[in-house]
This record gives C-alpha cells, structure tokens and sequence, in this order.
C-alpha cells in the first residue's frame, strides 16, 4: 500500500475521531455564547475574596492538567499499542482522543463555572483560550493512528 493511500485511509478512519475534537470546540464556543447571551442573570456574585482562591485553584489545576493529559494520552497511546483483545486501532484511539477532548473541555467549564462566581470575561477568555490550545495539542493526529495500526499489525504478525 502506498503512503499516500495509506494516509488517506487513515484520514478516513479518524472522521469520527475529528467530529469529536468539532463537538468539545462546539461546546466551549456555546459556552462563551451562552455568558454573552444569557450569562448575567446566573451569575452569583461570590465575594472577591472567595473568587480570588477558587481562581487561583482553576489555575493550578489547569496548569497542572496540561502535562497530566499529555502523560495520560502518552500511557494510553501505548496501551493501544500493546494492550491484547480483538478491539481494532480506529476504535482504540478513539478512546484516547475522547479522553483528551474531555480533560481540555474540562478547562473550558472551569471557565464557566468562575464567570458564573462573579468573575470577569478575562478570566472566562483565558480559560477558553487555554482549552483551544488543549484541543489543539491534543487533536487526532494521523501518525499516532498509524502507529497503532502498524504496533497491532506487527503483533498479528508475530501470533501467526
């Protein structure tokens, strides 16, 4: 099989793949419309003081949530790799992928949750931005297929 029909077919398999990085980059768009939109009367208004430590909390543990999805999707591509069952390579990395797609959602909705405090649309802004670039970083990729496709394929290989 030649690389280009090999890369097309592997663009192919991750369609589903790709919808779901759509919908988590949906979700935190419909997020930043629904606070421009609807937001204010569901705002609560905590104390700043109280703002300032839960912000601080989102921060440290959006920080932190970068390098724990990076390792994550590091143990759970080679998981897919190695891990025995009939399950095929297309379904196995879309596992990884929804697991990534939901820890950067996640740093979308700590953005929510903090405008919904009483924080301003900076902070909301910055955590959005933060997810972005997470959905970003951590998109299907067509090269981390393959490499599960050739790791299952070898695998065959040697139990035959």
């Amino acid at each position: 099989m030649s690389s280009h029909h090999s890369l097309q077919h592997s663009n192919n398999d991750l369609k589903l793949h790709w919808t779901v990085a759509g919908l988590t980059l949906t979700t935190v768009a419909a997020y930043l419309i629904f606070c421009h939109v609807a937001g204010e009367p569901w705002r609560i208004n905590l104390p700043e003081d109280q703002r300032v430590l839960i912000r601080t909390l989102f921060y440290v543990l959006a920080i932190i949530g970068f390098p724990v999805t990076n390792l994550l999707r590091h143990i759970q591509l080679r998981l897919n790799q190695t891990m025995p069952g009939p399950k095929p390579a297309k379904q196995r990395y879309l596992l990884t992928v929804i697991v990534s797609m939901g820890l950067a959602e996640t740093v979308a909705l700590m953005g929510l949750v903090i405008f919904l405090l009483g924080d301003d649309y900076n902070t909301l802004y910055i955590f959005t931005a933060l997810s972005v670039l997470a959905v970003f970083l951590y998109r299907p990729k067509a090269d981390e297929y393959r490499e599960i496709i050739v790791a299952l394929a070898s695998r065959e290989d040697d139990d035959d």
